[in-house]
């Protein structure tokens, strides 16, 4: 079982940046794939970013926040990043941390392939 706590989330401004972080714990984070959803009020979860195990050769991203959000991973602080700048009202949501353990082969923005989750970090856009 793997253990997850976001931070980072807040109350912005269009155009403003933040800093999602997440800290994992249970499993040797190096053989985590990692990602992040969100799910606004009234809309299904989304995938808005995930990144493979190990060095993190493999990123992904939503068509939405392409080229604004960045996904990175720390294996020594056993932390996974979500930078997101040029903010807008659409990104309000819960962020949500999910992690893989399985090392399965499904791709980065299937739900069903994590099956780890945190309690998820608000970020509110406002405009």
């Amino acid at each position: 079982q793997v253990q997850l706590v976001e931070s980072g989330g807040g109350l912005v401004q269009v155009g403003a940046s933040l800093r999602l972080s997440c800290v994992a714990s249970g499993r040797p984070f190096g053989t985590l794939a990692m990602a992040w959803f969100r799910q606004a009020p009234g809309k299904e979860r989304e995938f808005v970013s995930g990144i493979s195990y190990y060095q993190g050769s493999t990123t992904q991203y939503s068509e939405s926040v392409k080229g604004r959000f960045t996904i990175s991973r720390d294996n020594a602080k056993s932390t996974v990043n979500l930078q997101m700048n040029s903010l807008k009202p659409e990104d309000t949501a819960v962020y949500y941390c999910a992690a893989d353990d399985q090392f399965t082969s499904a791709p980065l923005d299937v739900s069903n392939r994590y099956d780890n989750w945190g309690q998820g970090t608000q970020v509110t856009v406002s405009s």
